[in-house]
């Protein structure tokens, strides 16, 4: 598959050298140069007008003067040319571009407009795609083909490298020489003006000669785009990023809490752990990480084996894995037999396995290899240390050999220094990752064990929460909505309180009092005690500016704390409009705790949410949690349990423990709410009051923002992640009257989704997977049942059997990232089979399909499986029978 269209770009067999002079140190002559002596077997047209050969290579005087239509055209002419370059490419039929030459936005407006009239020229030619430009190029080791004007070919390996700096590109590729780690492809997006990350990712998502993706970001075009790729095969290939400019210099005022408090960096960091990417926050931990991910090895687990000659760094390594979360092996009783039957009596006798400085390279081995082989060991550190007896060399070759054997990962660090160069350069060779000190090994390895520990956390299957609405959910758009169309985007506490309690967040009643009189005459119909609240739209944090008064037990409190709050509020704000006070009742918790609840418009990531200890503390003690909506149960505990106040919550020293699941059910109702109204810039719901049984929020505060976020194509435009698409669930009855729902399927399905599958006969399971398929797994459950929506959806028939859900057939729809083409899978349950599931299920989802704007369906099934051939006929699907007994099923939609 043609993914993106990029197979022009990143394999092309006939390429265009645009620019290209006879200066050999301009862009273009190292260019050429690289294409010429890397050994590309493919064909290369230099195109300069004014010379008639470089290199002893014929130029061309343009592209249309080619012999033949070059897949790719790489251009390294001035800025201004670009463009007409773009035209002529287009006219002669070239749909690869990369765009080397610099001089575009990096320069200001100038380079701006340059970059319009690009994408103008682009959009004449349906199918062109272009990388850059200001970029260094591509590297694609296995066809040593060097499109860039970098010195150096990598090893081939199993590494896709993606950069946005070329000046990184440059030093990670010099390393990469260095130390013989290899790479699949190795590419710089320079402005990533068409290809972007997310293009990328789905490309070497589907290349089976990247396992893996390094990513160095410095800003992302399309945050949708770019997590839907990123979640779509996280799962199967490990993904290390890192992303520059964490601390900007300013950042734009906030009017709440969450404003203030979730950075973009926050937000960066939410989104990398949500879609299952390992984040390293050091560029040379970029290098670290590589070295690792490069030797094709990837730790099952956290457990670290340490093999040492010096008892010093096994220390420095085992502080370093405690401090990074890791966990130091405990060794077998079986291990611990065969290391004291192997190794001196005075060894450490536990884990780090220290085997004396006397230790030679058998010695070394031996240790290593008991430890490798524990079961309670995901992978193993060896230290080694220049001293007497020590070999560097004969120990190197003898851990290269066993690393080759062993399938879990094994990193040796070589400290010291020229004595150490051979071992280092022996372990380089035989693809042993090295370190020169056991903090980088650490740190690379729990990088990779964080990735592994975001998937096992993400695809944890949720519990169903029983969040239900007294109005559907649309009723309630509709009742709400003029609370949003007001002048003043600050909402009022009154409405603020209104909106969330509709969602079925508890909260106090506050009444507006604009005089000392109305206060009284309001707290008598409360009922003491009472609070006052300063009432202003100008007045973020009350407390700020004593704009609160507590536990009013009287009619003179009122008017005495009336006049104290807004006299505090004009002195501390004298610009502010004072309404006045709200009123509401003085509500105590016993042993509660104060937590804020908030969410905030991103202009990249969308609508984010944040939960965090509360109070008038918020922002000083930034116990905070960022999160995603939608959220299901199990997001929404990842994120209490990554509070510093989660034990506090749980129960500490005797105290009771707080309602949790009631807590998560209130945040998930905020995660409807926010998804529901994009207008929503910011929301503070601060404090809510925690407690051991009951939960309510004692202030609330949103400001709103007309918007065209939300649109009829894409009503959801404002988050990052298409929300459960509750349009598509439709009641229908099978040709019998058996009545059945039709829905998409859901994370919290999984137990039904298995239990489904049990019911099935291996001729059935056979027809569907194409295989005998192993589904009794959580690990292959995830995959069926964790859905990103934006491109997929297993729509299920289910009937209600003896009060219980009951799975009787689902059908699969999976759009290809071009959103072209979108393969279909069916599966009903044997003792469902001709009685209409299948026919329900199809027409569903081919309305689905036509909805999503697919060009074709498609689908494959076995030549025997007639029920559902002579289904596919009576919708007028193609059939084409191929000789391994495999029927090929399309149609144009």
């Amino acid at each position: 598959m043609d993914v993106h269209k990029l197979e022009s770009i990143l394999n092309p067999q006939r390429i265009a050298l645009v620019g290209v002079t006879i200066n050999p140190r301009s862009v273009g002559g190292k260019v050429l140069s690289n294409l010429v002596g890397g050994g590309f077997r493919g064909v290369v047209y230099p195109v300069n007008p004014d010379s008639e050969a470089v290199l002893g290579i014929q130029c061309y005087k343009d592209v249309k003067s080619l012999p033949r239509t070059p897949d790719l055209a790489v251009i390294c002419t001035s800025a201004d040319k670009v463009p007409g370059l773009i035209t002529q490419c287009g006219e002669a039929g070239i749909m690869g571009i990369i765009i080397m030459s610099a001089g575009f936005r990096e320069i200001g407006q100038e380079g701006i407009v340059l970059e319009e009239q690009i994408i103008a020229e682009q959009k004449k030619f349906p199918g062109m795609r272009i990388l850059g430009p200001n970029c260094l190029g591509i590297i694609i080791p296995s066809r040593n083909l060097n499109i860039s004007f970098a010195a150096g070919m990598p090893k081939v390996g199993e590494v896709a490298f993606v950069s946005q700096s070329g000046a990184l590109c440059s030093s990670v590729l010099d390393w990469a020489l260095g130390e013989k780690v290899g790479f699949s492809y190795f590419v710089s997006i320079g402005n990533s003006l068409d290809v972007d990350f997310a293009d990328l990712i789905d490309y070497f998502g589907e290349d089976e000669k990247s396992k893996s993706i390094i990513l160095y970001i410095e800003s992302i075009k399309n945050a949708r785009n770019f997590m839907t790729a990123a979640r779509a095969f996280a799962r199967t290939k490990p993904m290390v990023v890192y992303k520059a400019g964490r601390f900007p210099e300013s950042a734009e005022a906030a009017a709440s809490h969450t404003g203030a408090m979730a950075s973009a960096d926050d937000v960066y960091d939410a989104a990398f752990r949500r879609i299952g990417m390992s984040r390293v926050l050091e560029i040379g931990d970029i290098f670290d990480c590589a070295e690792l991910i490069g030797r094709k090895k990837i730790p099952q687990g956290p457990r670290l084996g340490i093999v040492t000659n010096a008892g010093g760094p096994g220390v420095m390594a085992t502080d370093a894995l405690i401090a990074a979360n890791g966990v130091l092996a405990e060794l077998s009783e079986e291990s611990m037999e065969q290391l004291n039957l192997s190794l001196p009596p005075f060894w450490s006798h536990g884990n780090p396995v220290d085997v004396l400085g006397d230790a030679r390279s058998k010695r070394v081995l031996k240790a290593t290899e008991i430890v490798a082989k524990d079961k309670n060991v995901d992978a193993v550190m060896v230290i080694l240390t220049p001293q007497a007896m020590t070999n560097p060399g004969t120990t190197a070759k003898a851990i290269g050999q066993l690393a080759e054997k062993t399938s879990k990962p094994i990193l040796a660090v070589w400290m010291g220094g020229g004595q150490m160069r051979e071992g280092i350069q022996i372990l380089n060779d035989a693809g042993v990752a090295t370190y020169m000190t056991p903090e980088q090994g650490v740190k690379a390895f729990m990088t990779l064990v964080e990735y592994s520990r975001n998937l096992e956390v993400l695809y944890e299957t949720p519990k169903e929460m029983p969040v239900e609405f007294s109005l559907e959910r649309h009723e309630l758009r509709q009742q709400l909505e003029p609370l949003f169309q007001g002048d003043d985007p600050v909402l009022s506490e009154e409405h603020s309180k209104k909106i969330i309690a509709a969602y079925g967040i508890p909260t106090t009643t506050p009444v507006p009092a604009a005089t000392p009189d109305e206060a009284v005459k309001q707290a008598r119909a409360t009922g003491f005690p009472v609070v006052l609240k300063i009432a202003s739209p100008h007045i973020t944090h009350k407390s700020d500016v004593g704009g609160i008064a507590l536990d009013l037990q009287d009619e003179q409190e009122v008017r005495n704390a009336f006049d104290r709050v807004t006299a505090s509020a004009r002195k501390h704000l004298p610009q502010a409009r004072i309404d006045g006070v709200s009123v509401q009742p003085m509500i105590k918790v016993k042993d509660s705790l104060e937590l804020i609840l908030g969410a905030k418009y991103d202009p990249l990531f969308g609508t984010v949410l944040m939960v965090g200890a509360g109070g008038v503390t918020a922002e000083l003690f930034e116990d905070r949690a960022l999160g995603f909506p939608p959220l299901n149960e199990r997001l929404v505990r990842r994120m209490l349990e990554s509070l510093k106040v989660w034990p506090l919550l749980r129960g500490y020293r005797g105290k009771p423990a707080l309602n949790v699941d009631y807590l998560v059910e209130i945040i998930i109702r905020l995660s409807y709410l926010v998804a529901d109204f994009p207008e929503i810039k910011e929301l503070d719901i601060n404090p809510l009051l925690v407690g051991p049984e009951k939960i309510i929020s004692f202030d609330a505060r949103m400001v709103a923002e007309k918007t065209s976020r939300a649109t009829k194509n894409r009503p959801y435009a404002h988050l990052a992640f298409r929300p459960y698409p509750e349009e598509y669930v439709q009641d229908v009855k099978l040709e019998d009257g058996t009545p059945v729902t039709l829905r998409p399927i859901k994370p919290e399905d999984e137990p039904l989704w298995m239990d489904m599958l049990a019911k099935c006969s291996r001729e059935s399971i056979y027809a569907r997977f194409r295989y005998h398929f192993s589904w009794e797994s959580h690990e292959t459950a995830t995959h069926y049942c964790y859905i990103d929506y934006d491109r997929e959806v297993a729509m299920v028939a289910e009937r209600i059997h003896e009060g219980k859900g009951e799975f009787i057939g689902v059908g699969r729809l999976i759009a290809d990232p071009d959103g072209e083409v979108v393969e279909y899978a069916i599966l009903v349950v044997d003792d469902w089979q001709n009685r209409g599931v299948g026919n329900a299920l199809t027409d569903c989802c081919l309305e689905i399909a036509r909805k999503w704007g697919m060009k074709r369906i498609v689908a494959v099934t076995t030549a025997d499986n007639a029920r559902i051939l002579t289904m596919f006929q009576k919708r007028d699907f193609k059939l084409e029978y191929g000789s391994d007994s495999m029927v090929e099923i399309t149609r144009e939609l």
